[in-house]
């Protein structure tokens, strides 16, 4: 069994990172939440949601940088360690996409999106985000989405498979992936797809960096990109 469980996770509240349970909604599976990562002493914060993608109980573990690393699985440990030793090093957010083996055995493939944690002076403290748990398809919200959105679907196509297109390139996933992920931002932010992947794609463009900082910039674009619209 990966990791033992040290204390108690506590729920994530932040006004920039909302609780999953607003992400998921009533009666969804626990597939996204929340995460916050303190600079200052590495201490991190899970959602009851991470927790439980990690085959936990909620409020039966708290979260340590060597349990993190203990769920991961062993091709993928030694670059989770690194990203993670670089956002201590360089307050840059933490940013990843690997696997985990929760307690069950199971595994998950993950993605994790962060951005800057601030004070009130604007100084980067740490980093909060969201795990995504992108094992499955959820073939299922696909239809619902696409049931609630198909008679725009077809002229919108354009801008959600370049949407698509960004965040397989960004993030190395499958394209079922990827919509989910759009899906995922859409339901979270009460944004239309269309509007979205739109908006996304007109300010993907804007992003000129090396592609690790390309990554961590287009993990900010994906969060705030509804707060332009």
């Amino acid at each position: 069994m990966p990791g033992e469980a040290q204390g108690l996770a506590r729920p994530v509240e932040s006004d920039t990172v909302r609780p999953a349970e607003e992400v998921l909604g009533t009666g969804r599976s626990q597939s996204a939440g929340t995460f916050r990562f303190w600079l200052a002493d590495q201490r991190w914060e899970w959602s009851d949601e991470v927790a439980i993608i990690h085959g936990y109980e909620p409020g039966t573990v708290r979260p340590t940088t060597e349990l993190l690393l203990s769920h991961k699985h062993p091709d993928d440990r030694d670059q989770v360690a690194n990203t993670i030793a670089r956002t201590v090093e360089t307050g840059e957010p933490f940013c990843s996409r690997h696997r985990i083996i929760d307690t069950g055995g199971v595994l998950h493939h993950i993605l994790v999106v962060g951005d800057d944690m601030r004070d009130d002076n604007g100084d980067v403290i740490g980093t909060s985000g969201y795990y995504i748990d992108l094992t499955n398809a959820l073939e299922e919200d696909r239809r619902q989405t696409l049931d609630g959105a198909l008679p725009e679907l077809y002229s919108a196509r354009a801008a959600i498979e370049q949407a698509k297109g960004a965040l397989m390139l960004i993030y190395g996933i499958t394209e079922d992936q990827a919509f989910r992920v759009l899906t995922w931002r859409s339901q979270e932010t009460g944004t239309k797809l269309r509007a979205l992947a739109t908006q996304l794609v007109s300010e993907v463009t804007t992003l000129d960096s090396s592609m690790v900082e390309l990554r961590t910039r287009f993990d900010h674009l994906l969060l705030t990109v509804h707060e332009r619209m």
